[in-house]
């Protein structure tokens, strides 16, 4: 009869642990699937998506800069294609009057003609 009993007594051991085992994990779910965790939850999963996407583009950026700014611009200038039409003569009018004035401004100074240059020769004469 004590064999009996201290088996009784072992399985009663045994049962409060499972029990209580069983009870700490209801009590983790039950903590798990209250709104506010999952919320959290999501937002943690959402999160870590935004960052291995941002990780990839990164990379991507990283490995093809030139066709990737090339397609930036030619993006930006489609997207400004309508204001570009409208101010883009006047601009091309101010360059072409700049690159003049410049032009201008390096070309060497005409040659007098002969008839000036013997005009100035009598009057440096008529001077002396």
């Amino acid at each position: 009869m004590p064999r009996t009993r201290n088996r009784l007594i072992a399985a009663a051991r045994r049962s409060m642990l499972q029990r209580a085992e069983l009870h700490r994990r209801l009590d983790v779910a039950r903590a798990a699937l209250k709104p506010g965790a999952l919320v959290e939850r999501g937002k943690y999963r959402i999160g870590e998506k935004v960052d291995d996407t941002a990780h990839a583009v990164r990379q991507e950026f990283r490995d093809n800069r030139w066709p990737i700014a090339i397609a930036a611009a030619a993006g930006l200038a489609w997207l400004l294609r309508e204001p570009i039409k409208e101010h883009a003569p006047k601009l091309t009018r101010k360059i072409q009057d700049l690159a003049a004035d410049v032009a201008d401004h390096f070309r060497p100074a005409e040659e007098p003609d002969e008839d000036e240059t013997e005009e100035l020769e009598k009057d440096d004469e008529a001077v002396r």
